[in-house]
């Protein structure tokens, strides 16, 4: 689970009377590029949908001025954040 230099910042961080991690700097570095890269990785998906809401995607996103593919990204992004917000529900 664990490496070795992993464990003994665990220890450091845990203990009453944590012992000296050398270069714990140079360690707390290489794990949060470790957990950074781990939730910025991209994975490629297929999907079916209506031949018809991919030209309104390509549409809205031709008007948006970027790739369809970056827009249906950024609409599940908001989504599962709960950043999309229904504007007719607004007011």
């Amino acid at each position: 689970m664990y490496d070795k230099d992993e464990l003994e910042i665990v220890d450091y961080v845990e203990n009453e009377n944590p012992k000296s991690v050398q270069d714990v700097a140079s360690k707390m570095d290489k794990i949060k590029s470790a957990v950074t890269k781990k939730y910025t990785k991209r994975k490629a998906i297929n999907i079916k949908v209506l031949e018809s809401d991919l030209e309104k995607l390509k549409s809205k996103a031709l008007e948006e001025g970027m790739p369809y593919q970056t827009l249906l990204n950024s609409v599940l992004h908001k989504y599962i954040t709960g950043q999309l917000v229904d504007k007719s529900k607004i007011a």
